[in-house]
């Protein structure tokens, strides 16, 4: 990985998340805008998208971009900045500390296949910074992490799920059967931070049907390297065209499949 580009990622995710935390505080949720029936956008998703492509397009103008509001944005470089500027919109809108700023960055071979190698989850609120490097671990604020090592009892497993009905309703049919059979199942708002807790342990697993790239891309670098696992429904290797994405500790991955496809 490209130490500059290493540095520039993450002094542009700080910058993003200073910013973000002094318009948080205030923050009228009467000023939203909606995207779709189940989507909202602030200004704030705004402001912080500008501050990282900006960035990007500063030191690196040829690498390629994919962000959550802007969408695709063209290059022809070898690296592919996926970018969500918030991570758990609602949550910020309602001063739930829970959102998070996500940035994976892929390297695209001679094939034009892409593959992860480097991973930011940053929760502002909560003055965390989650990083991965392909080969390379995964840390909390510059500390190694792993995930769990509980595969039975007490199995905490979150869910998310895209705007689709057909995604949301699988959602709910998972979430409903684990309330009825296992410890626990939340749905906190956020999909990076959710992959972000697989891969440090405070959680067994995360389920998304329809999850998007810029949601899950960072995390899932996350979780695979601090030893976790991150297949799609059907248990193959998860990639950045998966449609779908479960990620956990990997002890209790198997059985919980079982579930999701039930």
């Amino acid at each position: 990985m490209d130490e500059k580009i290493k540095k520039i990622a993450i002094e542009a995710v700080k910058k993003s998340g200073k910013m973000l935390l002094g318009e948080y505080g205030g923050f009228n949720r009467a000023n939203v805008e909606l995207k779709s029936h189940h989507e909202i956008m602030t200004k704030c998703d705004l402001a912080s998208e500008k501050i990282i492509i900006d960035a990007v397009r500063k030191n690196f103008p040829d690498h390629r971009i994919l962000s959550e509001e802007k969408g695709g944005l063209k290059g022809d470089g070898e690296y592919y900045w996926i970018i969500d500027p918030i991570d758990g919109t609602t949550n910020f809108t309602i001063h739930n500390p829970l959102w998070s700023i996500s940035v994976g960055i892929a390297k695209i071979d001679k094939n034009g296949t892409k593959k992860m190698v480097l991973g930011i989850v940053y929760a502002p609120v909560l003055d965390e910074m989650f990083l991965a490097e392909l080969g390379k671990g995964a840390t909390l604020n510059g500390k190694k992490i792993k995930p769990s090592k509980i595969k039975s009892g007490k199995v905490l497993n979150a869910f998310c799920h895209s705007t689709n009905p057909k995604d949301i309703k699988k959602a709910i049919k998972y979430y409903s059967y684990q309330k009825l059979h296992d410890f626990d199942c939340r749905q906190m708002g956020s999909a990076a931070i959710e992959m972000a807790f697989v891969a440090c342990g405070r959680i067994e697993s995360i389920m998304i049907p329809g999850a998007h790239p810029w949601d899950v891309s960072a995390g899932a670098l996350l979780v695979r390297e601090a030893g976790g696992k991150v297949t799609d429904f059907a248990g193959k290797e998860w990639n950045l065209d998966s449609r779908d994405i479960f990620a956990s500790n990997r002890l209790v991955h198997g059985r919980i499949l079982k579930i999701i496809n039930r």
